[in-house]
């Protein structure tokens, strides 16, 4: 019997966008069946394989998305959310395969739902770039996506406080209103596409939010300073609103947490 590791890390180095959704989704239902062994017999790479494209841009060199409905535009809002999806395959996956051996099955579970969810988002809004003549990699991408996961690489909380508690917090607060673009545009089955992420992505936030708070109470840490500690020393960006305080709060994730850090 294989390892949950390395069917992980295999996932991990695995370039090809269809191919790592195929195999990260494999290795959930094998490990769903009880297939895989909870064994972390391997490590997990310093960075995931990428394919060749996108090419991956500093945020101060990616190019502006264009105005309003025109096409480029439309193109370029849905191949920025399919790179943000697919980097969030990795980062689910990076946090089973790295911490999985101290938080033990049920954090490991909750982690490789994430990432299974992540695949399935990441293979609609493929198809929703190819509906519009576009496909994954045809325009730049941030490069910046996984600078959190190697800044939190050490550390369990970090890693939850700043991804899911921070990055994954942030979709909730601006995915609404592109929601309402979208829809207003007559884009029905893109606004689906959104709807169904956004209800996805509150339960990733509470999967983080929860482990988090069972770091806390391991570390004997109020949580909310504690998270606001590791905020500030991992977190290169500003937390900034607007806030999505009502998805937060069904999330777990309350305003004592980022009201005082906010700006």
């Amino acid at each position: 019997m294989t390892t949950v590791a390395r069917a992980i890390r295999a996932a991990l180095l695995t370039p090809e966008p269809r191919a790592k959704c195929f195999a990260t989704r494999a290795l959930v239902r094998a490990w769903r069946r009880g297939d895989l062994a909870l064994d972390f017999d391997v490590a997990m790479p310093d960075q995931p394989a990428w394919p060749d494209a996108p090419e991956l841009l500093p945020p101060n060199r990616m190019p502006k998305r264009g105005k309003g409905g025109s096409e480029r535009a439309r193109i370029a809002l849905w191949h920025s959310l399919a790179h943000i999806e697919f980097v969030a395959i990795d980062l689910a996956l990076d946090m089973a395969g790295r911490f999985g051996a101290t938080m033990g099955r049920a954090f490991v579970d909750d982690f490789l739902s994430v990432a299974a969810d992540e695949a399935m988002h990441f293979a609609l809004l493929a198809r929703k770039l190819e509906s519009l003549g576009s496909h994954y990699g045809a325009l730049p991408a941030h490069a910046g996506l996984w600078e959190a996961a190697h800044a939190t690489r050490a550390d369990v909380a970090a890693r939850l406080a700043v991804v899911p508690m921070v990055l994954e917090a942030r979709g909730l607060d601006v995915t609404p209103a592109t929601l309402e673009r979208v829809a207003a545009s007559g884009d029905a089955n893109g606004a689906k596409i959104l709807r169904r992420i956004l209800d996805d992505e509150i339960r990733h936030v509470a999967a983080g939010t929860k482990h988090f708070l069972k770091c806390a109470e391991t570390a004997q840490i109020v949580p909310e300073s504690y998270w606001q500690e590791l905020v500030r020393r991992h977190f290169r960006g500003v937390v900034k609103p607007p806030f999505n305080d009502s998805a937060r709060l069904a999330a777990g994730l309350s305003r004592d947490f980022y009201a005082a850090i906010a700006y």
